[in-house]
């Protein structure tokens, strides 16, 4: 089925005076660590403001309306996209504002809660391998999991072929902390994965667990990647943790110097977006039972634990996916980290230096009018690709762009 998209362009302004915030105060990146990473000495926070000197007027279009929780959205070579929907378990392309579903084995996806057809990649080599990879949940045979998968899609692009099981066992309950984002490296080529700690209090800090974890892959075969803080524990599992001590890991990004990054829901308090280090503790530790009231980073367990290089603060606003802005004509955003908030209906453009401290956030007004916003991508000509979590089939992927 085919739905046209909605074509009307949206300009929006960010202007005025730039508002300062209070300086980061943790000093430079620990070293990576092969077992317990160092602990930086602050986790910053920083007031928004919708306004930053030097920052471009927007443009925001509906590139494609009528979705249900477009979970992730990804560009194909061609410059067609690829849409997932979690709760209907679809995989879609849109070519030119319309959308055409691809013949997918929906009934084979488990949907609960958070939980469905999530994160996607497109693999590199894609004009020869037509390769792509998703992330969702599995129900079968007294089998219930979070798992990664590995599918071609067919010359004509009508449909996927060629399933491949490259990593399942990623917890599941009832659905909750079931979020997946995957990302290629473009420097190694693995792939990363980020996982949910699926509502399991010793599930974070347990290595033979895969829950409340980032992890590390090799995307062709599915293997622990060789460079893993752990790749000669005993236990399978462990050989694929690159860093543990997570909640629940919804946004994976790259920054130009290689580092990667990840973006973690908080409980009532503190999302927080990381600095990955391998074999780093991130210190969520919510036991007995599940107890939401300890700190995200718990500086009282055990060992060093890295602290956030930023944190929301009290309350949360639910950060999920996250992409690095880059281009000239971002102005002032050129750099920063933009951040998906689905509780606080906007999109937070983070400043940090080259150590990774941060300088400001800026959360643009214009962007705060699309409700819960889950993912952002950036594509090769440096526009942004958003989608909304509304749900009711009112969801949209947004195109964001300097106005010129």
């Amino acid at each position: 089925m085919r739905t046209r998209a909605l074509a009307a362009a949206l300009p929006l302004v960010v202007a005025g005076l730039a508002c300062s915030s209070p300086p980061a105060t943790s000093g430079p990146a620990p070293s990576p660590a092969t077992s317990a990473a160092p602990s930086a000495t602050s986790t910053p926070s920083a007031a928004e403001s919708t306004s930053v000197k030097g920052a471009p007027r927007l443009r925001v279009t509906r590139v494609v309306k009528g979705l249900d929780i477009p979970w992730d959205v990804q560009q194909l070579p061609d410059g067609a996209l690829l849409v997932t929907e979690r709760d209907r378990a679809t995989l879609s392309i849109v070519r030119g504002g319309k959308k055409t579903s691809l013949g997918y084995p929906s009934d084979q996806v488990w949907v609960s809660g958070e939980t469905g057809l999530m994160s996607m990649a497109v693999d590199p080599d894609y004009e020869s391998n037509h390769r792509i990879y998703t992330c969702q949940g599995f129900s079968g045979s007294g089998v219930r999991d979070v798992r990664v998968m590995a599918w071609r899609i067919n010359g004509k692009q009508t449909r996927v072929k060629n399933p491949q099981v490259l990593l399942p066992g990623l917890p599941a309950t009832s659905g909750r902390h079931g979020g997946c984002r995957l990302l290629i490296d473009r420097e190694s080529g693995a792939l990363h994965v980020g996982t949910g700690d699926a509502a399991v209090g010793t599930n974070p800090r347990d290595l033979t667990s895969l829950g409340g974890k980032t992890l590390r892959l090799d995307r062709m075969t599915g293997a622990p990647w060789p460079a893993n803080p752990y790749i000669e524990a005993p236990n399978r599992n462990q050989r694929y943790v690159t860093t543990y001590g997570h909640r629940n890991v919804q946004g994976l990004a790259q920054r130009r110097d290689g580092s990667v990054w990840s973006v973690e829901h908080g409980s009532y308090r503190d999302d927080e977006v990381n600095l990955l280090r391998d074999g780093g503790d991130y210190g969520w530790n919510p036991v007995p039972g599940y107890n939401e009231s300890v700190p995200m980073t718990d500086q009282s367990l055990p060992g060093p634990q890295i602290d956030a290089q930023w944190r929301s603060g009290d309350p949360t606003i639910a950060t999920s996916g996250a992409a690095w802005v880059r281009g000239r004509q971002w102005g002032r955003f050129d750099g920063t980290l933009a951040v998906a908030a689905l509780a606080g209906n906007r999109v937070v453009f983070m400043k940090f230096d080259k150590a990774g401290d941060l300088k400001w956030t800026r959360a643009p007004g214009p962007l705060k009018r699309f409700g819960r916003v889950r993912s952002v991508t950036s594509l090769a000509n440096g526009d942004l690709l958003v989608t909304t979590a509304n749900g009711g089939g009112s969801d949209a992927v947004l195109r964001v762009r300097p106005a010129g």
